[in-house]
């Protein structure tokens, strides 16, 4: 049977956003899942202090992670241009210059990030009994940090390109590798947190390799007489101008839980237990809000290189319906069910500090998920048609909520401040991204990106 394909400049706006952003929800749920494994097998077959161990890791990770995805958005709204423009010599050349930028970028953030490892976790005052498993996790995490990268960045491409099943494909297999590898470590070879670190990193080399294959054949396919380059600093600045911005939007939860992070570690290791936990819930939880958001980047980026901006407005109110009902559906799910999800990291049985952390944090923040389902489709749209300055703005009044709450009034109030101030920046974000769309003043700003 021939494969059904769904164009975003001609079908239904809500069917094209729809079947576009369902791979990029199972992607990235796979992605998460390439993640939790770590967390899922170190606290079931190692012990609490190991999760505690890969849990201070992980807000500084999910920053690296963050600059990558944010920057593959960022730098794909200009393909994604270029290709509604018509323009497909300009579109190679964008792929291209986009890669070596990356490429450079992860290479340098890797040896800065093996070079500062201690003090990054010193910075964030992980509890001593787990600083030595912590420093040993992030170091290999650091030296296979280009791979990952590459491996998101190409993805991001493949998406701007309208190609969301490549992605998710891949992302199948290497979450499956990384399972894999992670189990034959830690339970046949017994290498703990070490293993873990490892068979993360061979999965994220094996991805990004073969992505890259299939990126290269793809591009094969576009065939066209018009003159491209590898590498392009115009369209770099034009690139960066957009893809910084989006590396703070998409990195703004990160960097906040990474400065929330010092106060989360100053209540001992069974809380950071819970609390990385309910992190890791949450993380799988708003990955339907997020790709919504993300498709919604591209379908603007496109359907604006077309000059079809009235298309834009009928997507976005599909992606209210879309995001609204997801954040129904997941608060009662937790509100019945939280305790069987905690369970998946946590025994109930031992150490009930960490497993009633994570239980509070996980149904505390089901009744909120909605808000940064509205929040990144609204960023989305914004940043799709190359106006950043708005989302930024919102995106950085997200993050400083989050800390000064939390440094405020966790140590007085306790540690669910950390997870209270969470919506309170979302509502907060939304509100502003929401206000400036309402100007319509998006709608000039992608005219100066370069593509026509």
């Amino acid at each position: 049977m021939k494969k059904k394909t769904y164009n975003m400049l001609t079908d239904p706006p809500g069917r094209s956003l729809l079947f576009f952003a369902l791979p990029m929800i199972l992607g990235n749920l796979f992605q998460q899942f390439y993640n939790i494994a770590d967390s899922v097998i170190v606290g079931n077959f190692v012990g609490e202090r190991a999760l505690a161990a890969v849990g201070a890791s992980y807000a500084i990770t999910n920053v690296f992670i963050a600059i990558a995805i944010g920057g593959g958005i960022g730098s794909s709204v200009i393909i994604s241009q270029c290709l509604g423009a018509g323009k497909k010599g300009k579109m190679k050349t964008a792929v291209f210059t986009t890669l070596i930028n990356f490429l450079v970028v992860s290479i340098c953030l890797g040896a800065l990030g093996l070079f500062l490892n201690h003090r990054i976790l010193g910075w964030v005052n992980t509890p001593g009994e787990v600083f030595s498993d912590a420093a040993l996790y992030l170091a290999v995490y650091f030296a296979g940090l280009p791979f990952l990268f590459m491996y998101n960045v190409e993805a991001s491409i493949f998406n701007a390109l309208g190609d969301s099943r490549t992605p998710l494909y891949l992302l199948i297999f290497s979450s499956l590798l990384n399972i894999f590898l992670d189990m034959l470590f830690v339970i046949r070879f017994r290498e703990g947190v070490r293993g873990v670190a490892v068979g993360t990193l061979i999965a994220q080399g094996v991805s990004a390799v073969i992505s890259f294959g299939l990126l290269l054949r793809k591009l094969k396919g576009y065939e066209t007489d018009e003159h491209w380059r590898v590498y392009d600093a115009g369209l770099m600045f034009s690139m960066v101008r957009i893809a910084v911005p989006s590396i703070i939007q998409q990195s703004i939860v990160q960097i906040g839980i990474l400065l929330v992070q010092s106060v989360v570690n100053s209540f001992g290791a069974s809380v950071l237990a819970g609390y990385s936990a309910g992190m890791r819930i949450e993380s799988i939880s708003i990955v339907p809000m997020l790709a919504m958001g993300n498709a919604m980047s591209t379908f603007t980026a496109q359907n604006v290189g077309a000059g079809q901006l009235e298309r834009v407005n009928k997507g976005y109110r599909m992606c209210y319906a879309a995001v609204l009902s997801a954040g129904a559906f997941l608060c009662i799910l937790y509100q019945l069910f939280g305790n069987v999800f905690v369970s998946a990291f946590l025994d109930a049985g031992n150490g009930s500090a960490a497993f009633q952390t994570g239980l509070d944090y996980v149904k505390f923040l089901s009744f909120f998920y909605a808000f940064i389902g509205l929040k990144a489709s609204t960023d989305g749209l914004l940043r799709g048609a190359g106006d950043v300055k708005a989302f930024t703005v919102a995106n950085l009044v997200n993050l400083s909520i989050r800390v000064v709450v939390t440094n405020v009034f966790a140590p007085v109030y306790g540690i669910q401040v950390a997870w209270m101030a969470v919506p309170m920046g979302w509502a907060a974000n939304y509100v502003i991204s929401f206000g400036w769309y309402l100007t319509g003043k998006w709608r000039r700003r992608w005219e100066t990106v370069g593509v026509r």
